[in-house]
């Protein structure tokens, strides 16, 4: 076994694209909750909180060690430009009961991250429910990490609809 294989679980400065799903969801917690422009936050996050430091810094002192900076800035801006159907997905996706309002601030930053990513990247499916369940897990010690799951795997999971292209065609006309 090599060195990786004989640690249970990869530190996340060895996992930069989960570092990458982590920061995203805090950027747009940030955005969300201060009002600030996606390209004000995405900048300070570039500047303030990526990268190690000589003194060492991890999550705990709000650094973000070898985050997927590429990918952070897809989910960001991919995040804030769709936000309208990323919410009206979520929003099917709940119970009546569960307007998306009611949910956790960090969770909805969660849900928007995750989607956002589905839609843009090639990941497979359950390979970003696992990632987004990990990041949930990091932020919530109770049955949100569940929901997540579930909500996740429910969009995910439902074919695309499928348009019909030739009904918006010319039909031919006989000669």
């Amino acid at each position: 076994m090599t060195e990786l294989q004989d640690q249970p679980k990869l530190k996340a400065a060895q996992r930069p694209r989960t570092a990458a799903r982590v920061a995203a969801v805090q950027a747009l917690f940030q955005i969300e909750q201060n009002g600030d422009r996606p390209d004000s936050v995405i900048e300070q996050f570039l500047v303030h909180r990526f990268g190690t430091t000589l003194s060492g810094e991890s999550y705990e002192d709000g650094r973000i060690p070898e985050a997927d900076v590429a990918l952070f800035t897809a989910i960001v801006k991919g995040a804030v430009s769709n936000r309208t159907a990323i919410e009206g997905d979520i929003a099917q996706t709940l119970p009546s009961t569960w307007p998306i309002e009611r949910l956790d601030p960090v969770l909805r930053a969660l849900f928007m991250a995750a989607i956002a990513e589905f839609r843009h990247e090639d990941a497979p499916a359950a390979v970003l429910i696992n990632e987004y369940m990990d990041v949930a897990h990091g932020f919530f010690f109770g049955d949100e990490p569940r929901l997540v799951n579930g909500v996740l795997d429910t969009l995910f999971k439902t074919p695309a609809p499928v348009e019909d292209h030739d009904s918006t065609a010319v039909p031919p006309t006989e000669d």
